[in-house]
């Protein structure tokens, strides 16, 4: 008899289809062969080809007169990414190898001692002698090239002679807050250490 008196439940409705979450259409999609690439798919696809971003042009390399040198530069910006960095790392780790030992050789004698105080008397060593060394290797690095690569901009070639004034010139203003004296001895240093990289890179190159 409900349809005489009427029914009192509401009729369902049907649920309404759920949005795709696809960025496209599927039922638009005829060529499916793409799909069977599995290799396409691969997250790390297409470095087999190389990284572009890496490899340097040769009408990118610098083209000053005596600038090739071991590694491929584009310019003063290079060298001194390449300059800085290397001697900052080189620094770090002789004067941690250098901390570590006086470490070892002034940890406390005796039978009590606690290994964390032996620990922390070599840690102490270590970040006091590592990051000095470091810093100013760095900081003569970057004056150094700066120096530099405005000599070689200013003469319009890059030769030995002015990596030698930029090594003295370095040594010089690195120490030029303790006197004349400090001052010709990090000159010389410098100046030592600027001509065995020439005859370095001579021989490498």
């Amino acid at each position: 008899m409900s349809w005489l008196l009427g029914s009192s439940k509401k009729e369902e409705q049907p649920a309404a289809p759920a949005p795709s979450s696809l960025p496209f259409d599927p039922s638009t999609l005829t060529d499916i062969s793409v799909l069977n690439e599995t290799s396409r798919l691969h997250p790390l696809a297409g470095l087999d080809k190389g990284i572009e971003y890496l490899d340097l042009e040769d009408e990118a390399l610098s083209s000053l007169e005596g600038s090739q040198g071991v590694i491929a530069s584009r310019g003063w910006s290079d060298d001194l990414c390449y300059g800085t960095g290397t001697l900052y790392l080189l620094g770090l780790g002789v004067g941690g190898a250098y901390g570590l030992s006086e470490g070892i050789n002034a940890i406390p004698k005796g039978e009590n001692v606690p290994g964390k105080l032996k620990l922390n008397t070599i840690l102490n060593h270590v970040t006091k002698r590592g990051p000095f060394l470091g810093n100013s290797a760095g900081v003569l690095a970057l004056s150094y090239n700066l120096i530099n690569s405005s000599l070689d901009a200013f003469r319009g070639k890059h030769d030995d002679l002015n990596s030698l004034a930029a090594g003295a010139l370095a040594g010089a203003l690195y120490k030029s807050s303790k006197g004349l004296k400090p001052m010709g001895i990090a000159s010389a240093v410098m100046t030592v250490g600027a001509g065995a990289w020439c005859g370095l890179k001579r021989y490498l190159v």
